[in-house]
């Protein structure tokens, strides 16, 4: 694009060209975020039940 090309483009599509790595950056970031505290709370929930299984299935004392 020359530089007389690039003055008749209207500035929205400018502008959003040379910020779109930006934005998709942030975006990717997010996703990641939202994805990694949704691992965090399964991991949590997993643990818990391990845990409650353990205890149910440790062994009873015998009273004999």
């Amino acid at each position: 694009m020359t530089p007389f090309q690039l003055a008749l483009t209207p500035l929205r599509l400018v502008t959003a060209t040379t910020t779109w790595h930006v934005s998709s950056q942030q975006h990717a970031r997010r996703n990641a975020l939202v994805a990694s505290a949704a691992l965090i709370q399964r991991r949590r929930e997993i643990e818990d039940v391990e845990e409650f299984l353990a205890q149910q299935a440790a062994p009873v004392p015998w009273a004999g």
